[in-house]
């Protein structure tokens, strides 16, 4: 059997419905902005292999790094032990983020960054006793999050907990967490959202927000000032505020964190993808001392008991280290303002055009809705725009019929050219 058959007999893709599934190209190599196929074809990869690929494909230092580190230390056990790669990655990620943090805590990849974060929210309250009785006299626990409408957090429980109800969650939504949901805000409905906050604050354990960009969700982009306001708002709740950066930390929102543009800053942050230049998965949640304090005590009950086998991968923490050291070598603050100038440019372009409609850009995302069909990740335009890129040497995956872009900062001019001209001609 050749690579093809041997997939299909062998293999499950995710995201995927396998009846009728058109089959996989077959990716033997990558460098920079492009992938290869075994026939030899060469495809930009427009969305940086789901949006982690940061630098490009197959980085020489960054396979340096790993290299070296696999020659010295490939694993261990993070309960008991450390080593040089987690501390150094820690020490450089507390000296960048956007808040006054305290803690790293490593995990597997971007639903676990939130499930620890979700899980550290809630342990908080409850290594505290926390109960607030109200005029009723009945005890109410802070044991619930508050969550975005149309948000998406990732694949595990908890992270599906805190995301929309959607085709994503659809056969579980009697297993999930109670979670309130409230729209993102704008003008008209900031009051409102208020008072439902309000109306539950003390049962709320977290706010769990993508700040600017809901991802998944359909790149929907909102207002950074009237965030501000909400967050600030939560925050005299005593609610604690997470934000999940996973899809837009490292530059992809134009600055190195999209919490970069707000006043009031998380609690708990969540990391992954672009975190090793998107070549190992590693997972980070940051936390403020006063979360961090809650669980030193004499009582082992109040340990945080969570980890996974691969947590602090010295391998991974290498690469992010490498990663780290590109954005201070390399000047990818330019890079990353360059692709943010084009893709406004482009934009103003396309807004002219008749057939998609929202056409919209923060940093190095781009996106537009085709106007064909519902407004819904099962839109079947997906596929034939995929096919139709593919085509033309673009790998584009639409999330329904949101278009979008998410390139590597290391494109140049030629290959963003070409993007906006598959684009062009699709629309």
């Amino acid at each position: 059997m050749n690579l093809l058959e041997r997939d299909s007999k062998y293999v499950w893709h995710p995201f995927t419905q396998q009846k009728n599934m058109t089959g996989p190209i077959a990716i033997s190599k990558a460098k920079d902005s492009f992938l290869f196929d075994e026939n030899g074809n060469a495809y930009i990869d427009a969305i940086s292999s789901w949006w982690v690929n940061i630098h490009g494909h197959a980085h020489p230092y960054i396979a340096e790094k790993i290299y070296q580190q696999a020659l010295q230390l490939e694993h261990i056990i993070f309960a008991g032990f450390t080593h040089e790669p987690a501390v150094t990655l820690a020490e450089r990620l507390i000296k960048i983020l956007p808040g006054d943090f305290s803690k790293i805590f490593y995990s597997d990849d971007g639903s676990t960054s939130t499930e620890v974060a979700i899980k550290m929210a809630i342990q908080f309250w409850w290594n505290q006793n926390q109960s607030i009785v109200n005029s009723q006299q009945s005890t109410e626990k802070r044991n619930k999050i508050l969550a975005f409408n149309n948000s998406y957090h990732g694949d595990t429980f908890g992270a599906m907990s805190v995301s929309d109800r959607s085709v994503f969650t659809l056969a579980f939504h009697d297993l999930l967490l109670d979670v309130i949901f409230i729209d993102v805000p704008d003008e008209s409905n900031i009051n409102s959202i208020k008072e439902k906050i309000a109306e539950q604050e003390n049962s709320i354990a977290a706010f769990i927000y993508e700040p600017l960009v809901q991802g998944a969700g359909g790149m929907k982009m909102y207002n950074p000032v009237l965030l501000d306001e909400l967050l600030l708002f939560i925050k005299q709740k005593n609610i604690i505020c997470i934000a999940d950066e996973v899809m837009t930390g490292f530059g992809r929102t134009g600055k190195m964190f999209a919490s970069e543009y707000l006043q009031t800053k998380p609690d708990i942050i969540c990391l992954s993808k672009g975190l090793t230049g998107g070549t190992m998965a590693l997972g980070v949640t940051a936390c403020t001392e006063n979360i961090y304090n809650a669980f030193v005590n004499d009582d082992a009950h109040k340990t945080f008991f969570h980890g996974h086998s691969f947590t602090a991968n010295p391998l991974a923490c290498a690469a992010a280290n490498a990663s780290l050291d590109l954005f201070e070598k390399n000047n990818v603050t330019e890079s990353i303002q360059h692709i943010t100038n084009r893709n406004i440019a482009f934009a103003q372009q396309l807004r002219k055009l008749n057939g998609i409609k929202n056409v919209r850009t923060l940093g190095t995302i781009f996106a537009f809705e085709i106007e064909q069909g519902e407004d819904v990740y099962l839109n079947s335009i997906s596929t034939t725009i995929t096919k139709k890129a593919l085509d033309k040497n673009v790998y584009l995956r639409p999330l329904g019929n949101t278009v979008y872009i998410m390139p590597p900062y290391c494109i140049n001019d030629e290959e963003l050219d070409k993007i906006y001209a598959v684009l062009l001609e699709l629309i």
